[in-house]
C-alpha cells in the first residue's frame, strides 16, 4: 500500500471519528444512528473512489470500523471531534468540495436518524460547519 492509500485510509478513519462524535454528542449512540451510517457508507461513500485497505476491502468501510470501535470504547464525543478537526487542518487537500458535501450530508443523516436533531447534535453540527468552511 502506497503513501497515498495510507492517507486515504487515515481520511476514512478520521470520518469514523467525526460521525461517532455526531452520534455520541448526546452520550448515547442509538441503533438508528448505526443504521443511518451503514446505509450512507454503502450508498455514497463506497462508490466514491477505489481505495482499499491492506485486506483489499473498500477503504470507506474504515468509517464503520472506527465508529464501532469508538462506541465500544465509549470515548468522549468532543475528543473524537477535535481529532477529526485536527486531521482536516493538517490534510486540507483530501477535502474536496464533493467530499465536504458528503461529510455534511452524512452528519445530518446520523443526527436526524433518531427523533430529529437534539441540542447536542445541533451544537456538534454547528462546529462541523465551521470546520468544513475553513
Amino acid at each position: 500500500m502506497g503513501a497515498i492509500q495510507k492517507e486515504e485510509i487515515s481520511f476514512y478513519q478520521s470520518l469514523g471519528k467525526l460521525f461517532y462524535a455526531i452520534a455520541a454528542s448526546d452520550k448515547i449512540v442509538r441503533v438508528a444512528e448505526y443504521d443511518a451510517l451503514r446505509k450512507i457508507v454503502t450508498k455514497a461513500w463506497k462508490p466514491l473512489d477505489d481505495f482499499e485497505d491492506e485486506f483489499h476491502t473498500d477503504a470507506a468501510l474504515q468509517i464503520e470500523i472506527v465508529f464501532d470501535w469508538l462506541d465500544y470504547k465509549s470515548l468522549k464525543a468532543i475528543d473524537c471531534f477535535k481529532e477529526f478537526a485536527s486531521f482536516k487542518k493538517e490534510n486540507e487537500y483530501l477535502f474536496s468540495s464533493k467530499r465536504k458535501n458528503l461529510i455534511w450530508e452524512t452528519a445530518n443523516a446520523i443526527a436526524n436518524s433518531f427523533s430529529g436533531k437534539n441540542k447536542s447534535e445541533l451544537i456538534m453540527l454547528a462546529k462541523l460547519k465551521m470546520v468544513l468552511e475553513k
